[in-house]
């Protein structure tokens, strides 16, 4: 999660210089040059029935291909600290899911949770805002529309944690990664490839090319199996803790890295969601009951 909050603010410089479309084709075609090897099926590992398939491309779509295509047009257009702020939302979110598809109770305090966040994100809409970046600025994005795929974003990565959960117990996390970065290269191929031919290529300089081979390692190979690897051991939303990280790393490399300022409402719109975070995440009082989840 401090892996996807870094690269979630450094994909800021790369959508300055390709579409987005194209950046996400490129994404999944360099990472899957990184991994062929992770396709072929273990020999202890047995064949996917057709829930599992399904469950697959539902991953890569909603999780990988929907969650890049609303991240990276959603940062286009408004500022690291506020996606920061507007992804402290995944723990909450993550627990709506889980009542949702788990059958898991929402408690008082979960509730309250859901209420930060979302004051968190409606203060955004008092903040100053920074200028959009890349292609979309160029047509007059408005920073609301920006903080709006943003959360789109969130709810695909709620979807990524339940579904993974699901599939942890069928395949290991080396061929998850590679599956649905496949479905990712499959699905953005047609846009990527017509961007390809009236993009110039040779605008691009080098220090971004090696920025957007480490965004591609990390985006589907390091933090996807670091991930599914956790999600072995640990409950779905046990795991939606640890996504506190995603939004405090963001906004950190937003400030010290890419230059942006934290406003005060900024500032206080960020510590009620941090609220809602804690919130959701502080451990349960002991319980005899196997399994207690924190959220």
């Amino acid at each position: 999660m401090s892996l996807v909050g870094t690269y979630v603010a450094l994909s800021k410089p790369l959508v300055a210089a390709f579409p987005v479309l194209l950046l996400a084709w490129l994404r999944f075609g360099i990472a899957a040059l990184a991994m062929p090897h992770w396709l072929k099926r273990p020999a202890d590992e047995t064949a996917m029935t057709p829930r599992t398939r399904g469950l697959v491309f539902l991953e890569s779509f909603l999780g990988n291909f929907m969650f890049s295509i609303c991240m990276l047009f959603g940062v286009s257009m408004t500022s690291a600290v506020s996606a920061g702020v507007i992804m402290a939302s995944i723990p909450a979110v993550v627990a709506v899911a889980s009542w949702l598809f788990l059958r898991e109770r929402i408690t008082l305090r979960i509730a309250a949770a859901i209420g930060c966040a979302a004051l968190g994100i409606g203060l955004l809409a008092f903040s100053p805002t920074h200028a959009p970046m890349g292609p979309a600025a160029a047509h007059g994005a408005l920073p609301w529309l920006g903080n709006l795929l943003v959360f789109c974003a969130v709810l695909c990565e709620a979807a990524y944690a339940v579904i993974g959960k699901s599939l942890t117990g069928h395949l290991g996390p080396k061929r998850i990664s590679s599956l649905i970065n496949l479905w990712g290269f499959v699905l953005s191929t047609p846009f990527g490839i017509w961007y390809a031919l009236q993009f110039d290529f040779t605008s691009v300089r080098g220090g971004t090319w090696a920025l957007l081979v480490v965004y591609a390692l990390a985006a589907s190979i390091w933090t996807v199996w670091l991930w599914m690897t956790g999600l072995r051991h640990v409950p779905a939303a046990q795991a939606g803790v640890f996504t506190v990280m995603l939004p405090v790393s963001a906004a950190a490399v937003g400030v010290l890295v890419l230059g942006e300022n934290l406003s005060a409402t900024q500032l206080m719109a960020f510590g009620m969601a941090l609220l809602g975070v804690l919130l959701a995440t502080w451990p349960a009082r002991a319980s005899k009951t196997q399994g207690v989840s924190p959220l």
